[in-house]
């Protein structure tokens, strides 16, 4: 990297410039590391190399990082780049443009089913000892993705700022299903620091294009550009947070209309109603009423089979109910006549996949009882982690009868972890086993389900798993980052334990 910085000696412009650094830190952006933190290990690691190289290539590296980097890398790259200035290395004329911008202008295009925004944020570098805007003017373009959590799957930057934001007028003025309007500068940063952050989180690569990486770098610079403001959750367009009440009378309210009158069993419907509604508050930023062929497909196809246990009689209703809240829900919004086809005929193609996608439980051998024991949330993305926690659940154990002991209650949890252990453990080490049953009953941290099943694919013993996850929680103590941290870097059981 540092010999590739030799043609940053060539570009003309800051902008040119900064693209390029950006997309050569890009190269480990959402990567990982064994040793350690991936911005710490290569993007500190090679401050520290430009810094040693002492070339003018290397101090136009560093000036760009200084701008481009983390918050420690940005510190390290300027002190070692004001260090090289002052014993004389040369610099480009436009270094000390890098960074120098204003904001412009903000914009925003949405779909009318609220399924993305792509935000426009304008800039133009400054100039003169008054800082005007100058030349280079340019544009950052991000979209968020609020069927991904409102994360930002997409960003590129265009020198041909008017003809984008005129092309951006023109499709949603002959377009219903698309508006195009100017934002706040304050209100474009509190939406992208949210969906950055939302990429940023998911421990497997997120899902985003190609190009996203050579651009992040740059786009979480600009946002610096743009003045802060009283932070606001995205999207701009949510409604108020649904209380339990508000809840209850919004599926009351569904369960009365028109659209649901022809649902055969009012009971699994008002169950099946309850589901769409806490997806919709849960997952998608509180809004229950928004339908999308995206976003059905995702609840009926994704959310439903992993998430939530449903009986013979809500499974065969859901499609059916979904199909209703659309219509009962686009009545509420004004979603265009063209946007409700759209989404019934997508829940219509997702009906089909239904029966495929939603496995019963019931039909691995597991008796309902037993389920509603282990799922008495109903959350059936915990089934596994449950069963790995308390094997022994059915039967007798001496006069014990396991059937009648439940694993949510703590007294029976420390009686199923005693029977586990054949009666035969201290107790400060049954309290370990019991700290880490707890956690992996309400799955926190996720990372300790993550970290069991990386060693059990191994081919590793469950109790000597155990052991490793208390092992590593008694070492780390009560730091959640810290005690998620060490899970992460579990690759394999180490041979002292």
């Amino acid at each position: 990297m540092v010999q590739a910085a030799r043609e940053l000696l060539a570009v003309r412009s800051p902008l040119d410039a900064e693209l390029m650094v950006s997309d050569m830190v890009g190269a480990w952006w959402g990567r990982r590391v064994r040793s350690g933190d991936v911005e710490q290990v290569l993007g500190e690691g090679l401050v520290d190399y430009a810094a040693k190289a002492g070339t003018p290539a290397s101090l136009t590296l560093l000036i760009c990082l200084a701008y481009l980097g983390t918050a420690r890398q940005g510190a390290k790259a300027e002190g070692a780049a004001l260090a090289m200035m002052e014993s004389g290395v040369a610099r480009p004329g436009w270094a000390d443009r890098v960074g120098a911008v204003k904001p412009a202008g903000c914009y925003v295009s949405r779909d009318a089913y609220g399924d993305q925004d792509t935000v426009i944020c304008t800039f133009a570098y400054r100039y003169g000892d008054g800082g005007e805007q100058g030349t280079d003017r340019h544009a950052l373009v991000v979209v968020v993705d609020y069927n991904m959590n409102g994360m930002a799957r997409d960003a590129w930057v265009s020198s041909q700022v008017d003809k984008l934001i005129e092309q951006a007028r023109a499709e949603a003025a002959g377009n219903p299903m698309l508006l195009f309007e100017e934002i706040e500068p304050q209100q474009a940063r509190a939406l992208l620091d949210s969906a950055m952050k939302a990429t940023r989180e998911p421990k497997t690569p997120p899902p985003v294009s190609d190009s996203y990486s050579a651009y992040h770098a740059f786009a979480r610079a600009r946002l610096k550009a743009l003045p802060p403001g009283r932070k606001r959750p995205a999207p701009l367009h949510i409604e108020a947070p649904y209380s339990r009440e508000r809840r209850a009378m919004l599926a009351a309210e569904f369960l009365a209309s028109d659209a649901a009158e022809h649902l055969s069993d009012p009971s699994a419907a008002s169950r099946c109603a309850d589901h769409i509604i806490e997806y919709g508050c849960e997952r998608d930023f509180g809004r229950p009423l928004r339908v999308s062929p995206t976003k059905c497909e995702t609840f009926l196809l994704d959310w439903l089979p992993r998430k939530v246990m449903l009986s013979v009689a809500e499974q065969e209703a859901m499609p059916h109910v979904l199909s209703a809240w659309a219509r009962f829900a686009a009545h509420r919004t004004g979603l265009p006549e063209q946007g409700l086809k759209a989404t019934l005929d997508a829940v219509w193609e997702a009906t089909a996949k239904f029966p495929e996608a939603y496995r019963d439980p019931t039909s691995f051998g597991l008796d309902r009882p037993l389920l509603e024991r282990l799922l008495p949330d109903g959350d059936l993305s915990a089934l596994a982690r449950r069963v790995f926690a308390f094997p022994y659940l059915q039967g007798t154990h001496g006069d014990v009868e396991l059937d009648k002991l439940n694993p949510a209650d703590e007294a029976d949890r420390r009686i199923l972890l005693e029977i586990d252990h054949d009666g035969v453990i201290d107790q400060e080490h049954l309290a370990w086993h019991e700290e880490i049953a707890t956690r992996l009953w309400e799955g926190d941290p996720p990372q300790l389900w993550e970290a069991a099943q990386r060693l059990l694919d191994l081919g590793h013993d469950r109790h000597d798993v155990l052991h490793v996850l208390i092992e590593i929680a008694e070492r780390i103590g009560g730091d959640p980052d810290e005690l998620a941290a060490a899970l992460d870097d579990i690759a394999d059981i180490p041979d002292e334990i």
